[in-house]
């Protein structure tokens, strides 16, 4: 029997019940039945989620009546495909590609493989589907021509099994694989590379109202911005003033000052500059920063004096300011400590003469569970750049064969180091554990260059794996930071491949270039947001 036509919010009842919106930014179908151009359109998504499919939906009534296909369409008429009835999704789901979040209904990356208009073959095509048979010509940028889905047979679970077929026409092609064209028709990416540099993350480890962490291209339209307004009236203050920036009022002095003294490769570099390169970076660099405890490096005379840590925001600090009490400071020490969750709050901490920004490697609401497991390669008296590279080098090879995503970066200084992602739950005594472990199998391949000696007189020049940096309130230079050096270099991330440009080095990323790098590379520590790893058991 021809099922009657249901309004589109009712279609979805069973969509909406397998997900929790809280955590996922699929679109809940809120605004489904606002119907599409006049020709109804079909997309196909590349989903990897348990196992690879691709998911076929045609836009009908609408919402999107929706098959999973295994094995992918093809052009090949000779070839059929099983593919299985899942629930109408959303009209707004036709152009969805991200990541789902891990714990998820579905939870994987989804590219748009195919996208285009199609030509029903039957007046009420809602009314064939339900017959159990759909006619469709297809007219997209992949697939084209005739194709019918018929159902097979439906288990007592009321799963229904179709076939997936195309007809002998003039798009057919014999031997045709889904799998021979994998980029996506929506941005080109591949399904790696969607997963490895998602447009945006849910973090429901920050309160709701900072969650939703958007992470298109740093130039991106999500992500708010200096205008050019704010940064000319930076340029236009006298010594000192009140600069609104980030919609929020700061009270910025010594602006002429020289904070990096210049170099045979630099000019010197003042605080209003380097309040304009914070300004500029404050969006790449806040979700590194966001719900974490800020450890700030000051150097208020300048990088060529004696600086000192300041943990403690002080009391004539900003009302505004995002900050955090430490429950279990002991009596003495810091507890109250400034939190970097909206861009003006680095401009602030630059403005007070932090050079550099150390973040926790937890968050403010579970401080003894860290986010990431930490190497860093800190490098002695005697250990080349060739040294550290070959380090590097054979971390990378690690993470490769235990399949952990990882990220590097140079640290502005001599070293490298790197940041692995991981799910809340282990320790730092665990995490400590695991990088010991880890750094010591790879320090036996050339135990020549290494010393596990803790002072650093003992260790005859030779470099370290410090994985004593796993624990709580010890921190690494957060990315993007500068370092307190002639050029204000920057503690920047790299791609695994940049290991071998001969060209690299560790203080080679000066802060009046990285913004340009930024446009044209993007943030390459983007993969570090998708929290959702755990570290593998080391044999």
């Amino acid at each position: 029997m021809a099922r009657t036509s249901a309004p589109a919010a009712e279609k979805l009842t069973a969509y909406r019940r397998k997900r929790d919106f809280s955590r996922t930014s699929e679109p809940s179908g809120d605004a489904a039945g606002a119907a599409g151009a006049a020709a109804p359109r079909f997309v196909v998504q590349r989903h990897r989620a348990r196992r690879l499919h691709y998911d076929v939906r045609f836009e009908i009534d609408g919402v999107l009546a929706s098959w999973a296909v295994p094995k992918g369409p093809t052009l090949d008429p000779a070839a059929r495909r099983a593919a299985f009835h899942v629930e109408d999704h959303p009209i707004e789901y036709i152009d969805f590609e991200g990541v789902i979040p891990s714990g998820e209904y579905g939870g994987g990356d989804v590219i748009v493989w195919d996208a285009g208009t199609w030509e029903p073959g039957e007046a009420d095509p809602a009314a064939a589907v339900a017959a159990g048979e759909l006619h469709a010509e297809l007219h997209g940028e992949k697939l084209r021509g005739r194709f019918v889905l018929v159902r097979t047979r439906q288990d007592s679970g009321g799963k229904e099994q179709w076939l997936l077929l195309h007809k002998h026409d003039e798009f057919a092609v014999p031997g045709w694989d889904a799998e021979e064209h994998p980029r996506s028709v929506l941005s080109g990416r591949t399904n790696d590379e969607v997963l490895a540099d998602p447009d945006r993350m849910w973090r429901s480890d920050l309160p709701a109202g900072e969650a939703s962490i958007a992470l298109k291209g740093v130039t991106g339209a999500e992500v708010e911005r200096p205008s050019p307004d704010e940064l000319a009236a930076l340029d236009d203050l006298p010594a000192a003033g009140q600069w609104q920036i980030f919609g929020r009022e700061l009270r910025v002095t010594n602006l002429d000052k020289v904070l990096f003294p210049g170099s045979t490769d630099h000019e010197p570099i003042t605080k209003r500059e380097f309040l304009r390169y914070s300004a500029q970076i404050a969006p790449v660099a806040l979700p590194y920063l966001a719900g974490r405890a800020l450890n700030m490096h000051r150097f208020p005379n300048g990088a060529d004096s004696k600086g000192f840590w300041h943990k403690e925001l002080p009391a004539h600090a900003a009302g505004w300011l995002p900050r955090w009490e430490n429950p279990e400071a002991d009596q003495g020490d810091s507890r109250t400590y400034l939190v970097v969750n909206e861009p003006a709050a680095l401009v602030w901490a630059a403005n007070f003469g932090a050079l550099e920004w150390h973040a926790w490697t937890s968050l403010t609401d579970q401080p003894r569970q860290p986010t990431y497991a930490l190497i860093d390669i800190d490098p002695g008296d005697s250990t080349s750049w060739q040294d550290v590279l070959v380090l590097a080098r054979l971390h990378r090879t690690a993470f490769e064969h235990l399949r952990v995503r990882a990220c590097p970066k140079v640290t502005g200084r001599r070293g490298i180091q790197i940041w692995v992602p991981i799910s809340r739950g282990p320790r730092f005594s665990d995490t400590r554990r695991w990088v010991e472990q880890l750094s010591k199998t790879v320090g036996a391949v050339v135990p020549e260059l290494l010393s596990w000696k803790w002072e650093v007189r003992e260790r005859a020049g030779k470099a370290r794996l410090d994985y004593t940096q796993n624990a709580i309130n010890k921190t690494l230079v957060a990315p993007y930071s500068a370092r307190p050096a002639p050029g204000a270099p920057v503690s920047m991330p790299i791609s695994w491949d940049e290991l071998d440009d001969p060209d690299l080095r560790p203080d080679g990323f000066a802060m009046r270039t990285v913004p340009q790098r930024i446009a044209e590379q993007g943030d390459l520590f983007r993969p570090l947001l998708n929290a959702d790893q755990q570290l593998p058991v080391l044999g």
